[in-house]
């Protein structure tokens, strides 16, 4: 499947050649050719080249062969000289471009089929420009033509595009020549020679510029193009001026951002893309000479392609800002300056890939220079270790966001307030006023405990009541602190708790837990402080204190063995040992049953168990 499309200036049919330029990364080329195309007043159909560069290169022969007389060792050099030679009207000359069928008996008129040739050309037809027709000895390999021939543009013969193909041959040395195939020739009308004369740049131009020439070509038609160029720019101008003020009248959220700011990015871009579309068709119409519309040919490549990373680069810098912008407004600092890093990066990508791209499409070789740089990349890969594992990390925070600029955190044995996320560290600043960089590789993978995301603060103090505390006391205290935690308008009664955990070797431990409804740590202070005095006064008021960090040394007198209590507990087991009940090593599954329940809880006299009698 093939599509076709219509050009002025460089006639194309995208086919399976045209998919290979996509896989080879020929994208934006690709667009650079589309310049050429919607010219009205053309009929022609031509296949693209299969690719823009010479692709032989990497492959080409080491075979040198003595320079042929009129440059027609290669493609390049034949359409070269053909067009020269017939540009100052020496068609004899011009023949010699042209392959004599030796299958034909009759005898053929090259002077006059290179005279017909060339008015076509000058008149409906285009050629390649030169950096893109191969300056091999091989010429291409890869166009589905063979290895002798090679597509170099189309003419138009009675609404029908006929392709320009040159084939290789050989000369008496064996060294190739490349001429204008037979099979072209013979689609050749030879009244097309007719054709050529009068055109609208010869009606009107001064005799002096149409009789002296430069470069075998009128001075008129040089004057032409450099005023084609001015005028073309400044039409181009206009209509994009006008086409730009008259969108905010038919849609009027065209002023308004980010539709003004992508509009803009256009701006600059559809002017020179627009310009080179009039450059190509008012230099047809005029009837300028084809050498010059070749020479010219790589000036609209070179602004074409200007134009395309132009358009790239402002959608980049229109896509950042406005995002920028926005990242600003949530106060997103870390955001912003992964932005600002990846608007350069794509800036000097695009810088970098038009380099390439220019130097591939004028047939230089960039494999080598791209094998290099592959080379030199891996050397300061490895060299930048750390400092693309620091971009790595900073992209990390930046995405899952584990901190952000103003939280206060605790980073490994780090304690403070984070004050810039930057691409290479992040720093904080600590209680002590110092401030600490972390790399962002190192903080990626740390263990980060963020204070600021916190709903609530948690009190939670542990009281250490003298042993001579009574039973009583701690009882009364249990009751009168948890009364304190659910009539506190700043605590949060579920889950308010106050227990004994354990009675220590010097102390009574009593556990406060609760949640305070609070996020600001100033007033979480204050509150605790409350809650800490007032638990104070109820520890004095309960006639105990807390336990200090020292030993007392208790003097009583010793009770002694007790002969009765050890007869009765000698009795117990006598009898559960006479009557089979005795529970060792286990309790029997009866004796549980038994006992299950028996004791009273919650305790006789707690309120408790008032509730739920």
């Amino acid at each position: 499947m093939s599509i076709t499309i219509h050009s002025d200036f460089l006639p194309i049919t995208f086919s399976n050649e045209a998919r290979r330029l996509f896989k080879k990364g020929s994208v934006l080329r690709i667009f650079i050719l589309s310049i050429f195309l919607g010219l009205t007043g053309s009929n022609l159909h031509a296949q693209l080249p299969a690719t823009t560069q010479d692709t032989t290169k990497a492959g080409k022969s080491e075979v040198t062969y003595p320079p042929d007389s009129l440059g027609r060792r290669t493609p390049r050099g034949a359409v070269d000289g053909f067009l020269r030679a017939a540009s100052q009207n020496n068609f004899k000359k011009a023949a010699l471009y042209l392959r004599r069928d030796p299958a034909l008996k009759k005898k053929q008129d090259r002077t006059r089929q290179a005279k017909a040739l060339n008015a076509l050309v000058e008149a409906k037809g285009s050629i390649y420009p030169y950096s893109w027709i191969s300056n091999d000895y091989e010429g291409k390999t890869d166009d589905e033509l063979g290895p002798n021939l090679d597509r170099i543009g189309a003419v138009e013969v009675n609404n029908e595009s006929v392709e320009l193909i040159l084939e290789s041959t050989k000369d008496a040395s064996g060294g190739p020549i490349w001429l204008f195939s037979t099979q072209t020739i013979e689609r050749i009308p030879l009244d097309s020679a007719q054709i050529a004369s009068s055109s609208l740049l010869s009606k009107l131009s001064p005799k002096i510029l149409i009789e002296n020439d430069w470069g075998g070509v009128p001075i008129a038609h040089w004057v032409a193009m450099l005023l084609l160029i001015i005028l073309s720019f400044v039409a181009a101008s206009l209509l994009a001026r006008l086409f730009l003020r008259t969108i905010p009248l038919v849609y009027r959220k065209a002023g308004e951002e980010p539709i003004s700011g992508v509009l803009k990015a256009f701006s600059l871009p559809a002017r020179l893309y627009l310009a080179v579309l009039l450059f190509v068709s008012l230099s047809r119409e005029a009837g300028i000479s084809i050498v010059v519309r070749q020479w010219f040919s790589n000036l609209t490549l070179i602004v074409g392609l200007a134009a395309a990373l132009l358009l790239i680069w402002e959608l980049v810098d229109v896509a950042t800002r406005i995002t920028e912008r926005r990242m600003a407004r949530r106060r997103n600092q870390a955001a912003v300056s992964a932005i600002l890093f990846s608007r350069r990066a794509l800036k000097i990508a695009i810088v970098v890939g038009g380099i390439l791209l220019v130097l591939d499409t004028f047939g230089f070789d960039v494999s080598t220079g791209l094998a290099a740089l592959g080379i030199g990349g891996i050397a300061l890969a490895l060299g930048t270790q750390k400092t693309v594992e620091n971009f790595i990390g900073s992209v990390t925070i930046i995405a899952d966001q584990p901190i952000r600029v103003g939280d206060f955190c605790k980073i490994g044995d780090i304690a403070g307030t984070i004050e810039q996320i930057g691409m290479r560290a992040t720093r904080v600043r600590t209680n002590d006023r110092t401030v600490v960089s972390i790399p962002n590789g190192d903080l990626s993978s740390l263990k980060i405990e963020n204070l600021a995301y916190r709903e609530k603060f948690w009190f939670h103090p542990v009281f250490n009541l003298r042993m001579e505390t009574t039973p009583d006391q701690l009882r009364y205290l249990l009751v009168e602190l948890r009364a304190i935690l659910y009539a506190h308008p700043k605590v949060n009664s579920s889950p308010a708790r106050v227990r004994l955990i354990e009675v220590g070797a010097t102390s009574f431990k009593i556990e406060v837990f609760a949640y305070i409804n609070t996020i600001d740590n100033d007033d979480f202070l204050e509150i605790q402080e409350d809650l800490l005095l007032r638990m104070m006064e109820l520890v004095t008021k309960s006639g105990t204190s807390f336990a200090l960090p020292s030993q007392t040394v208790y003097l009583a007198q010793d009770q002694g063995y007790s002969p009765e209590e050890a007869a009765k507990a000698s009795e117990q087991v006598k009898q559960w040992q006479e009557s089979g009940e005795l529970s060792i090593p286990s309790f029997s599954k009866e004796k549980v049953s038994t006992l299950k329940d028996t004791i009273s809880y919650p305790p006789e006299g707690s309120s408790k168990r008032k509730e739920m009698l």
